[in-house]
Order: C-alpha cells, then structure tokens, then sequence
C-alpha cells in the first residue's frame, strides 16, 4: 500500500512538471522559476506556440493555451523571461489565433 501511494505522487509530480502548463507566472529571479523561456522573433525557432487566453478557465496544460497569473501559488509553472536563446529551457513564439497553438510542447 505504501509503496501504491508513493508511485501515484512520483507519477504526479512528473506528470505536472514536465507538461507545460496553461496559468503561469513571471518570475523575478531566474531561481524562482521552474522553466527560464526566450521569447522568438519566428514560430520556426520555438519550441513551443502559445496562445495566451482572456480567461484562466480557457487555459489547460499541454494545450499550448496560456493564462497569466499573478499571484506564484495560482499557477501550473513559473517562468523566468530571459533575453538570450541559449539561457533558455523553452523558446515560445505567441500565436494571434488559438488554433494556432502547439498541442504540446516538449522538447
């Protein structure tokens, strides 16, 4: 039984963290966030397409679907916006249509 209970919270946690999540928040400190993330000029050079959404409800994790929030124990990940590609974990470009948005984004 114990051990039933520590694999369902190990898939847990591995499930939440490597799916990137639809409610994030910025970060001050690189250290604070879970993912540091450049911005692309170009949809070819990310890894990921977000669209970001009106309303936390439209935002769900590997959707591509993005909420900001504001507060750090409102969101699924924190990210840390950083200016060069090569600092990042994830490269996103922001999409004008949510049909647009990659259904996942895994690197």
């Amino acid at each position: 039984m114990r051990l039933k209970i520590i694999l369902l919270s190990l898939l847990f946690l591995l499930s939440s963290s490597a799916t990137y999540a639809g409610k994030f928040y910025i970060t001050d400190y690189p250290m604070q966030a879970d993912y540091k993330v450049y911005i692309t000029n170009y949809a070819m050079q990310a890894d990921c397409k977000v669209y970001l959404v009106d309303y936390s409800m439209q935002a769900r994790r590997g959707s591509g679907k993005w909420f900001r929030v504001n507060y750090a124990m409102q969101a699924d990940i924190k990210i840390h916006i950083v200016n060069y590609a090569m600092q990042a974990d994830l490269k996103i470009f922001f999409v004008d249509h949510s049909m647009q948005a990659s259904s996942s984004c895994y690197r």
